[in-house]
């Protein structure tokens, strides 16, 4: 991956010089014009305020006082207005109605511009000037939008930061100090600050009596931040030569080498996951964890500085502001994805080359308008183009289908039945016929979708799931397979602290299907996605009606179980074809070979999960793909392939097809206890006791051997037994629902009994059979009497006081 620069004048196209990264040929000017360009630019003035208002447009201004827009169709500059002489500019920035991507061509509403005596103008669309404040009794280092658009912050040498509405009315000084500030940047939740001042950076959340972070980032003064909506990281360069890659608590990420200059400016992509850098007569492309993808210098002509930058609302281009004047627009080529056989590029700005690599054959697909975005899998090639989106089959390269309306393409993930895709406007899931199969609707959705990005959406074999952005705890969870009654009625699942990340299954079996989550205290946990009202498994006849008994300690009877398998995880990714998840934490990395069945039970998760020391792949791993047996790393720009056990993928495929014997000789042939754990917990759950006695015993688990023998004297495939089987794998709301929907009362209050759940005893007694009062009571005095102590829950007290009454 990298980026193709050219650099705009401010006169017409003509005169324009045409840069490319390792092209020297691509310079199209004659050299006399080049002489011009080079006289003109000595007496442009520094550009140091540059912003787009849409995917074509830059508006541009410095101290000449002038604002200009910048074209990408016609490649030309216009002058829109003319600030006051007593104006200079300091920085600017465009407020994008409807969210980041609104701009989408039309154009957009309100343009914020600072000055270096203190004062911000309002500007509309038309550039009349709606308000003039005087804000700071200094210059204005910074002022941003915030990005929901209520507001605005500004930051300026006089060391004190302060927030406005949008109509330009004083809400709050956030901070009041003697030092300058000199750059500040809105987190994407817009509930906190970050802000430099000399070598130090600090957050400042907005809440009330919240406490300020601060600490040494550099050892030159910071002088440009900026933090990722995409991963919730800050960036940070500084004249020390360096940049540096923060997490929201002060923790150091990534620091650099060492450049030749001072680093100017930092500037995150809110849609992709890459920050470009730049330096004196340098731009560089990174990832944001660091390494770098590609580097431009520019020796002929010299830029100088780069003193601004801002990506394009739909993150395929970039304005720089530089210090001698010029507009340099860059955008990312060789942009690289690999699915099995198939190999994807982007080698122009509307062309990409799909190559097969097992026959060495290779396509170019031209396509009319600028490639956004590209996902490829499943045998498919999902392009969208800036109004367009082209569905591509392996098999026939040459007849793609092409839907309309779809703009500023922000994620595509790839599915085995469907395709997703979240644009300015929505979410859509689409078949790969190109008929829309679910847009799904919840409260408040609309004006979530220019916040969502690629970790709040998931798209699994049969259900879409999207977190919240109005409540980080809540996931909203739709059924794909035709004709649920959830494919437009969503269940919301709720977790007790707010979510990061979340991960659909790929594969299984539409009774098998998880989605796990990462918490903001990096803790990784999974629950069913389906059977979120049901018992699941072996007790899908306890469906619909076991809804109205969930309320067990106090869950939400939306919700299903959540069960913890992992702590501290960075990222985690399920394989394509089967329900293994890996997942990765600071030093190393770990496989789950089976965290749905045996999710709830502690044991089983500690025989099915191998952790593997990664230390010799370096820092900041991250996750490229996982297909087959296969999980491919990226670590500092290198991709490292890793095999898990095949056994273990192969015996997935076996249960998938139902084939036990099979799956019994593949365990015999490998005399693995990862495996036979494996085989243990999903027979279990599909009521195989035979097979899941021999597993146990092959695993060494002798208690649960015992058990299964006591539950196959129970009567086969009845009530008790399946309750017995859920008890066993630790589903204790789904064994009891199972009981109930079989209206097997007497058995659900020895079950809860058994468990010392009192309450939920004592409710199932009142409920449904009175007569069990006294079995629960005297249950509760024998082990209150074992503990040798006197009733002191608040429930019972009135019972046992009304029992005295009646002796």
């Amino acid at each position: 991956m990298r980026l193709k620069t050219h650099i705009c004048k401010r006169t017409s196209v003509n005169n324009n010089i045409d840069y490319r990264l390792q092209s020297s040929a691509s310079q199209r000017s004659a050299s006399g014009n080049k002489e011009k360009a080079n006289k003109e630019k000595a007496n442009i003035t520094p550009l140091s305020c540059v912003d787009w208002s849409s995917n074509e447009e830059i508006y541009f201004v410095s101290d000449d006082h002038q604002i200009y827009k910048w074209s990408a169709n016609t490649r030309d500059s216009v002058e829109v207005a003319k600030l006051p002489d007593d104006f200079i500019p300091t920085d600017l920035h465009w407020l994008l109605l409807g969210g980041r991507s609104s701009g989408g061509g039309k154009g957009s509403d309100t343009l914020l511009i600072c000055s270096n005596d203190g004062r911000f103008i309002i500007l509309n669309k038309s550039a009349r000037v709606e308000r003039n404040i005087s804000a700071h009794s200094a210059a204005i280092s910074t002022g941003r939008w915030s990005p929901d658009g209520a507001g605005l912050l500004t930051a300026g040498e006089d060391g004190v930061i302060k927030i406005w509405s949008r109509s330009g009315m004083l809400r709050s000084t956030v901070l009041q100090s003697d030092e300058p500030i000199s750059c500040a940047r809105w987190a994407p939740n817009s509930t906190s600050i970050v802000f430099s001042q000399g070598c130090y950076m600090s957050i400042k959340p907005l809440a009330a009596n919240s406490k300020l972070t601060r600490w040494r980032a550099h050892d030159g003064l910071v002088l440009s931040l900026s933090w990722s909506t995409h991963s919730n990281i800050i960036a940070s360069g500084g004249e020390d030569f360096r940049f540096k890659i923060w997490d929201t608590q002060g923790a150091n990420l990534f620091t650099s080498s060492t450049e030749e200059y001072a680093i100017t400016s930092v500037c995150f992509n809110s849609e992709k996951d890459v920050l470009v850098v730049g330096s004196f007569n340098m731009l560089k492309l990174c990832s944001s964890a660091g390494w770098s993808y590609s580097s431009c210098r520019f020796s002929e002509p010299t830029v100088g500085s780069f003193y601004t930058m801002s990506w394009s609302t739909d993150g395929t281009q970039v304005a720089c502001g530089t210090s001698t004047g010029n507009l340099v627009v860059g955008y990312i080529v060789e942009r690289q994805l690999i699915s099995r056989n198939l190999k994807a590029t982007t080698t122009g700005r509307k062309t990409i080359n799909l190559q097969d690599i097992t026959n060495g054959s290779s396509d170019v697909l031209d396509f009319p308008e600028r490639v956004i975005n590209f996902g490829l899998g499943y045998g498919h090639l999902i392009v969208a183009t800036s109004n367009q989106l082209h569905i591509y089959n392996e098999k026939y390269i040459n007849t793609p289908i092409i839907i309309d309306g779809r703009t500023d393409v922000r994620v595509i993930e790839v599915g085995k039945k469907f395709f997703m895709v979240l644009d300015a406007t929505s979410i859509w899931v689409y078949t790969y016929s190109g008929r829309l199969h679910l847009n799904p609707r919840y409260p408040g959705l609309q004006a979530q979708v220019p916040l969502l990005t690629a970790r709040a959406v998931t798209l699994g074999l049969d259900v879409l799931a999207i977190r919240d952005n109005s409540d980080n705890t809540v996931i909203h969870i739709f059924d794909l397979v035709p004709g649920a009654s959830r494919q437009y009625e969503p269940h919301s699942l709720r977790a007790k602290t707010q979510i990061a990340e979340i991960s659909a299954c790929r594969a299984g079996t539409l009774d098998d299907q998880y989605v796990v989550l990462i918490d903001n205290n990096r803790e990784l946990y999974i629950t069913e996605s389906r059977n979120l009202n049901g018992a699941g498994g072996g007790g899908a006849a306890a469906g619909g009606a076991g809804n109205a008994e969930r309320g067990l300690n106090g869950r939400n009877s939306n919700c299903g179980e959540i069960y913890k398998i992992g702590t501290q995880l960075t990222t985690v990714m399920w394989a394509s074809e089967t329900n293994i998840l890996v997942g990765v934490h600071d030093t190393c990395y770990s496989i789950w070979y089976c965290p749905g069945e045996g999710a709830a039970d502690p044991t089983l998760i500690a025989l099915t999960t191998l952790t593997i020391d990664a230390t010799e792949f370096g820092k900041n791993i991250t996750l490229e793909s996982f297909e087959d047996a296969i999980v491919t790393f990226r670590c500092a720009g290198a991709l490292l392939p890793v095999n898990v056990n095949i056994y273990c993928e192969i015996l997935h495929r076996t249960l998938m097809e139902g084939q036990w014997q099979q799956a019994l000789r593949i365990c015999r042939l490998a005399q693995n206890g990862n495996l036979w754990a494996t085989l243990a917990a999903i027979a279990t759950r599909k009521n195989q006791l035979q097979i899941s006695e021999e597993a146990y015993s092959a695993a060494l688990q002798i208690d649960k051997v015992s058990y299964l023998q006591y539950i196959k004297e129970l009567s086969s495939a009845s009530a008790e037994q399946m309750a017995e089987n859920s008890l066993m794998l630790g589903r204790l709301i789904e064994a009891e629902t199972i009981l109930l929907h079989n209206k097997k009362f007497p058995e659900a209050v020895a079950l809860c009994l058994r468990m010392h759940n009192w309450r939920r005893a004592l409710e199932v007694a009142q409920k449904h059979e009175p007569e069990l009062l006294d079995k629960v009571l005297e249950k509760r005095r024998r082990y209150l009497k074992a503990l040798q102590r006197d009733e002191w829950d608040s429930v019972f007290l009135p019972l046992l006081d009304k029992e005295s009454d009646d002796n």
